[in-house]
């Protein structure tokens, strides 16, 4: 089997991105990686606590590695922590790093660019899949998530904290795509055919931050913006 790493969010695209590799059985995911916000210990954009994510990879049963960032990283230190990452896991035998990337076109670029550079191939198993489809295979299969944040240029506040499951789609605008590709919202999933056992968890506060647009590569948005809101529902294990 061909050795790779996941690139792994926590949410959805992530998950299912990862069973269908593991279904397929052409690659062996030694490692889940990660870019975490080491002053606060929270998945950079996701607000997720490393916790959680750390609960998710023991029940997945494959080691969490993280990229560890400052709160608000520059481009060259996001680059330059990547980098070092990606040749530790070269130096490890791994040749390819397989994403849950849908359908940007500028963020897939970036990546195959900058992992060519390493001798990393990319994977990318969901690539331009209907992304209705994807929603309903991701019900279908068993999977459980809740939404961790939303993009209030979007979604209101009411979403944060629900469940993913076929009220939830029926209830977004046509604007908004069923997986959230434009940064309209992400998730965390707890539960699934990849998990061992469900990672329990218990809402806490919903939160809203405003932030200026990061110069640092942004994960699932295209939004241009110089100050954009989210609302964040803070989970806790259970």
């Amino acid at each position: 089997m061909i050795r790779a790493y996941f690139n792994w969010s926590g949410g959805k695209d992530s998950a299912l991105a990862l069973w269908n590799v593991t279904k397929e059985k052409k690659y062996r995911v030694e490692y889940l990686l990660t870019s975490m916000n080491s002053s606060h210990h929270r998945v950079s954009m996701h607000g997720v606590r490393r916790e959680l994510l750390e609960a998710q990879a023991a029940s997945i049963n494959i080691p969490l590695i993280t990229i560890e960032l400052p709160e608000h990283p520059g481009m060259n230190e996001y680059e330059s922590a990547m980098t070092e990452k990606v040749r530790w896991l070269k130096e490890q035998g791994i040749t390819h790093g397989i994403f849950g990337d849908i359908f940007l076109e500028d963020l897939r670029n970036y990546r195959e660019r900058k992992l060519a550079m390493a001798g990393i191939e990319c994977v990318f198993p969901i690539w331009k899949k209907d992304t209705k489809e994807l929603m309903n295979q991701f019900l279908a299969e068993g999977f459980k998530a809740m939404i961790v944040c939303v993009n209030q240029k979007f979604l209101d506040k009411s979403f944060c904290g629900e469940i993913i499951d076929k009220n939830f789609c029926t209830e977004l605008p046509a604007t908004v795509d069923p997986c959230g590709e434009n940064g309209e919202f992400h998730t965390f999933v707890y539960d699934g055919p990849i998990f061992g056992k469900t990672v329990c968890v218990n809402r806490g506060d919903i939160v809203y931050k405003e932030y200026q647009a990061p110069s640092a590569i942004r994960d699932n948005t295209q939004q241009t913006e110089d100050n954009y809101g989210f609302y964040f529902c803070d989970l806790l294990l259970a």
